[in-house]
């Protein structure tokens, strides 16, 4: 019977310090990604190494999953191989052999609510970068090359030189090159 954690955060910058601070577990999965759905590294692996018996340990509801379908989906598959799913900071529990109603009812309102913010989170993004190109600003990954600099690779790659060779040269990827060169008309050639 082993103690487990699962921490999540969203992304690589944040930290996972708070989620159960200062508790005894035998063993902590982390993953540093998105909630939206359960294709997590450290989500699946817990899931193969916790066994009957063992009791996992969330910090909140939200850390488990974004979405009500998976929630509902991964705590039943839990309960379903022997093993109790604590939520702290809601103070829910639930285990295989028992089933009591409000902790039920309180687990699909709390994960109705992670998914409404998703869902809110979402909306409020892409008002921003709709809201950035009414202003004329670009949005995404500024281009890796300056339009003369395209155009002077294609030149030279037309003429028969290496694309590795450019690709160094210009501090770019292969694939780079040849999308500067698949992004051409026979006008630029």
């Amino acid at each position: 019977m082993a103690a487990v954690g699962y921490v999540r955060v969203s992304s690589v910058d944040q930290n996972l310090a708070r989620q159960l601070e200062g508790m005894k577990l035998d063993r902590v999965f982390e993953d540093k990604v998105s909630g939206k759905d359960t294709k997590r590294p450290a989500l699946q692996e817990m899931l193969l190494y916790v066994r009957e018996g063992d009791t996992l340990h969330v910090h909140s509801i939200d850390r488990l999953a974004r979405n009500l379908v998976d929630l509902r989906k991964l705590v039943e598959t839990l309960n379903s191989k022997g093993v109790i799913v604590t939520f702290h900071k809601e103070a829910l529990t639930f285990s295989p052999d028992q089933s009591n109603p409000m902790s039920v009812l309180m687990l699909n309102m709390m994960g109705a609510f992670a998914e409404f913010e998703r869902s809110m989170i979402r909306e409020r993004q892409r008002e921003g970068i709709a809201a950035a190109k009414a202003q004329g600003k670009t949005t995404g990954r500024p281009n890796a090359l300056t339009t003369v600099q395209a155009a002077i690779i294609r030149e030279r790659a037309f003429a028969g030189e290496s694309k590795t060779k450019l690709a160094s040269e210009y501090s770019v990827t292969r694939s780079t090159v040849y999308a500067v060169l698949n992004n051409c008309s026979e006008r630029d050639i």
